[in-house]
């Protein structure tokens, strides 16, 4: 079974002045500043372009599965090189999940985003450390945490 390919992503980008840019793809746009003043630059963007990816699987897939998240919270932590290009060489993402929501239902989420759906993840380079952890937030004072390598 053949299954056609997406459209492409038009980005236009136009120059604002020092080092910050407007991006447009369709109806949305953006600013990205390469000292971060004003805006994201746009390796912060790329690791929240990642965070928010996973993100949005994990919420489609706990609430397709009627498990009931009330809130998800995530921080995603970068290592980059230390020259020229300083590319990220190790990535930690922890979620906080709100709701009585299974472990074993957020590990399932997670790895099903890492492994399958999210796009921005497997876009970029695979020889990057990738950790994913969770604590769940069901109730005051108790709490579950998980840790995926």
């Amino acid at each position: 079974m053949v299954v056609a390919s997406q459209p492409p992503i038009v980005v236009d980008l136009t120059w604002q002045g020092g080092m910050r840019f407007t991006a447009r793809s369709e109806d949305a746009s953006f600013v990205l500043d390469g000292p971060g003043n004003a805006a994201p630059t746009p390796v912060q963007a790329l690791a929240g372009s990642l965070a928010a990816c996973m993100g949005i699987d994990v919420v489609q897939i706990l609430t397709k599965s009627r498990h009931p998240l009330q809130a998800l919270q995530a921080q995603l932590v970068g290592d980059r090189r230390g020259e020229d290009p300083k590319r990220f060489t190790r990535m930690r993402l922890h979620y906080t999940i709100r709701g009585d929501v299974p472990a074993e239902a957020v590990e399932r989420a997670i790895a099903l985003s890492r492994e399958r759906y999210c796009s921005v993840w497997k876009s970029l380079r695979q020889d990057i450390v990738f950790e994913t952890s969770f604590e769940i937030q069901a109730k005051q004072g108790h709490g579950h945490e998980g840790t995926r390598g």
